[in-house]
């Protein structure tokens, strides 16, 4: 056997069982399925953000709804400089299915760690999708902080990951 027809056996080799690797993880495979912008891109994405309300915040009358990130009331919640991993607020809020009381303190202990809460904070759910040729990005409040207790949205629709938020 020569030289040229072995090497093109090793060469379909390798191609065949990469296919077939390929084909087993649905189009994923090492080193693309590891980068979201590979194994995910164009899918909806959902993450979270924390904003500092007023302390005169009324629980009672705070809105609900789904809103634009340009309308996001309060301040923005500096989480690295408190010691709190974004990604720990994020996996909480986008992986929560049913927001159970050991959830709910789970996530309020990430805030309170070795800390008090001086304000009410409000954990949001933003989600964002392809549109066409733009993205649209809205943000679902989730659960409010206060320093003496926890409100968590009433909306059933609005406690779980799957539900799709209202156009902004």
């Amino acid at each position: 056997m020569g030289f040229p027809k072995r090497a093109l056996q090793i060469v379909g080799g390798v191609l065949v069982v990469y296919a077939l690797l390929v084909a087993t993880h649905l189009g994923e495979f090492w080193p693309f399925s590891i980068y979201p912008m590979f194994s995910q891109a164009g899918n909806p994405w959902t993450r979270a953000m924390v904003r500092e309300m007023p302390s005169q915040t009324d629980p009672d009358t705070l809105s609900w709804d789904a809103v634009s990130l340009q309308s996001l009331p309060g301040a923005s919640y500096p989480l690295a400089p408190k010691g709190i991993n974004q990604n720990d607020v994020a996996n909480y809020v986008s992986k929560t299915d049913q927001w159970s009381d050991e959830r709910v303190q789970g996530l309020r202990s990430l805030f309170t760690k070795g800390r008090s809460l001086s304000a009410p904070l409000l954990v949001f759910r933003v989600r964002g999708e392809l549109n066409s040729d733009s993205v649209g990005v809205t943000a679902t409040p989730v659960l409010l902080f206060a320093p003496d207790t926890t409100r968590i949205n009433p909306s059933p629709a609005a406690r779980t990951v799957a539900s799709t938020p209202p156009p902004s």
